[in-house]
């Protein structure tokens, strides 16, 4: 069973770009090891090709090659945290309705070009001094994302939501965006509860 992580640098978290079996060192390689533990006897394939400082449009842009070309069993994506990051940092504004029209772009192909699974996962943003301007545009593109899931997601993980139940939140990434070992393993466990059900329909069992 072929399982494609994709997304942004929270999903990169340092793989080897010249081996896309290498999870780095986020949610990704945590939730892996989950699921071979929990299914012990089915054949995975696991694939990371989270590229560092994505945005939506990149998404578009490697779509056939990153997405359908690999013609994976399950893809999981998260992004949209550099959407709101290129706005204040570097100019490049991206209006919530262009992000939901990428996003759309890349959801409608993988519906129509694969028979892939698809489970979203939604932006977050965890306490952090420096990024607090930018709450109220994270929350945007997570609604942009939650209405998107209900449309095409058969398994969504409302990351957002989840991070905001823990009474101290901040301890889980270094900078309020990339989790650190604490915040892989909240991701991956939940990652493993979105997936499972996926995962067990597809095994048949």
């Amino acid at each position: 069973m072929k399982i494609l992580f994709q997304g942004d640098s929270i999903t990169d978290a340092g793989r080897n770009y010249d081996d896309f079996h290498d999870l780095g060192n986020g949610y990704a390689k945590n939730a892996a090891e989950k699921i071979t533990a929990a299914f012990p006897t089915l054949p995975f394939e696991f694939i990371d090709l989270g590229i560092c400082g994505n945005r939506s449009i990149d998404l578009v842009e490697r779509l056939q090659r990153d997405f359908i070309d690999v013609q994976p069993d399950i893809v999981s994506i998260l992004i949209g945290i550099n959407d709101v990051w290129h706005r204040h940092n570097h100019n490049r504004p991206m209006s919530d309705e262009q992000f939901e029209a990428n996003y759309r772009q890349v959801l409608e192909r993988i519906r129509k070009e694969t028979n892939a699974k698809i489970l979203i996962m939604a932006p977050f943003l965890l306490p952090s001094e420096d990024k607090e301007s930018w709450r109220s545009e994270v929350d945007s593109i997570a609604g942009v994302v939650r209405r998107l899931a209900k449309e095409y997601a058969d398994a969504y993980l409302p990351l957002d939501e989840l991070f905001a139940t823990l009474p101290s939140a901040g301890e889980y990434a270094r900078d309020g965006v990339h989790p650190n070992d604490k915040g892989a393993e909240f991701i991956g466990s939940r990652y493993l509860e979105a997936i499972t059900p996926l995962i067990r329909e597809i095994a048949k069992i």
